[in-house]
């Protein structure tokens, strides 16, 4: 080791630290602190403490009066919450770690105490990278369009089961109808519900498109529906109408948690606020979630969970490089003598991952510059990996639009990628392949019509 190192690792190491392993009832703390005669050691501190709020609290006042400047927790479920919450209020410096980064050394043995020590070392040294924990009127957006995920995950499930139903009956409307619970196929299912059990009588319910597959209707709906079917039924769509006010609920409360918000714009190292000239400095989220559902494939609901999993402060994540590696959306690289290989992507952040990968989904079908890009990786990539590389790119545009309040969506076009291929170059090597499937090429210039 050079001495240029060691005053490299001199300067990272922080003198006053604190690290918690967070367990539900208690937390061993670890204290690390300059000895108070011998210059140049440290002295270590461990105790168990509650997780009540009055023992944080506490642990808090102790922890100022030591002058601690940093306390590092693991990620633990959402028990690490109540430690970094009420830390944090008191004016220490929190930072939450993955779990993966700070695990314990091979050999040793594995206990709390043996635990807060290894992560007190490592944080003393600056060894540990935060997690992105945003601020609280963030955490609470998150809340809210976090469960109105849940919420419709549950309603889904809930009209899957009642398809089931429907297939223990030898009802076969979904084969027929594309939407199961449109105005034809409700209409159908309280009727069914009801008592009525005419095909003829069900299938002459059919609305809009439907009406010209009267036939097809009558064989689908010919079963052996029952009362006890029928109670199946008629609680499973009670459910889902509960469910379905509840996420209508959710969605106000989010479209007003938005309009209440009210963050400072990021500096950006020019001395002013960002955006508009004239602007207030504060972020506009509803204005940005409307910026972001310009981008095809991403509607309002997506916008609201991009905006609630990022946060409007590009700061954390300074190009948007940081971003999709955060998100996991780009392979990891191995390298190892001398051979570069390509790992799997990662888990990341399921809310903001499943919600981007829908909308990839959603974008991989439209005529634009997103979909023309799923259909040249798909042949020879396959659809998930296609997939992944559009979700990046929306990614990518996503960061942008966030980091700058002025910019506003412009799809490249379809055509994009073949506006870039040189014409010359192009004649050149599909000459060469007719050549060398042994076919001799003379080439006539189209004129076209000045």
């Amino acid at each position: 080791m050079d001495e240029s190192e060691v005053v490299d690792q001199t300067a990272e190491l922080v003198e006053r630290v604190a690290a918690i392993d967070v367990a539900k009832a208690s937390g061993m703390l670890c204290l690390r602190l300059p000895h108070e005669r011998i210059e140049g050691r440290r002295t270590q501190r461990v105790r168990n403490v509650g997780a009540t709020t009055n023992a944080i609290l506490e642990l808090g006042d102790h922890l100022l009066c030591q002058g601690v400047t940093r306390v590092v927790m693991e990620a633990t479920g959402s028990y690490w919450k109540p430690w970094f919450y009420l830390l944090e209020a008191r004016g220490l410096e929190c930072r939450l770690v993955n779990a993966r980064d700070v695990k314990n050394v091979p050999g040793r043995p594995k206990t709390d105490k043996l635990d807060a020590v290894w992560l007190c070392k490592l944080a003393e040294r600056g060894m540990l990278r935060p997690s992105f924990v945003p601020p609280k009127p963030i955490r609470e957006l998150r809340d809210l369009t976090r469960l109105r995920s849940v919420f419709i995950g549950e309603r889904s499930r809930n009209r899957q089961r009642i398809e089931k139903v429907l297939e223990d009956a030898q009802i076969k409307l979904s084969s027929v109808a594309t939407n199961l619970f449109g105005v034809s196929g409700r209409a159908v299912l309280e009727a069914l519900i009801g008592g009525e059990r005419s095909p003829r009588a069900l299938a002459g319910l059919a609305r809009g498109r439907l009406v010209s597959k009267h036939d097809a209707l009558v064989e689908a709906l010919t079963g052996q529906f029952d009362d006890h079917r029928a109670y199946l039924c008629r609680l499973l769509l009670d459910t889902i109408d509960r469910i379905t006010v509840q996420v209508d609920e959710l969605s106000q409360r989010i479209t007003a948690q938005l309009a209440g918000i009210r963050l400072p714009e990021a500096d950006g190292g020019t001395g002013r606020p960002r955006g508009a000239p004239g602007g207030t400095g504060e972020v506009d989220l509803l204005s940005l979630v409307e910026r972001l559902d310009e981008i095809p494939g991403i509607g309002r609901t997506a916008a609201e969970v991009i905006v609630a999993e990022l946060g409007p402060d590009m700061r954390v994540l300074p190009t948007s490089g940081h971003l999709v590696s955060w998100a996991k959306l780009a392979p990891r690289t191995i390298q190892s003598g001398g051979k570069n290989t390509s790992g799997p992507t990662g888990h990341g952040n399921p809310w903001l991952k499943g919600m981007i990968g829908e909308a990839a989904m959603a974008a991989a079908r439209t005529d634009t510059f997103l979909g023309a890009r799923y259909r040249r990786l798909v042949k020879h990539r396959g659809h998930k990996k296609a997939i992944v590389a559009v979700a990046r790119s929306m990614l990518v545009i996503v960061w942008h639009i966030i980091n700058d309040p002025a910019a506003r969506f412009e799809d490249l076009g379809p055509d994009h990628h073949q506006c870039l291929v040189n014409p010359v170059r192009k004649t050149q090597a599909l000459v060469r392949q007719l050549q060398a499937l042994g076919h001799q090429v003379t080439l006539t210039p189209v004129e076209t019509a000045g």
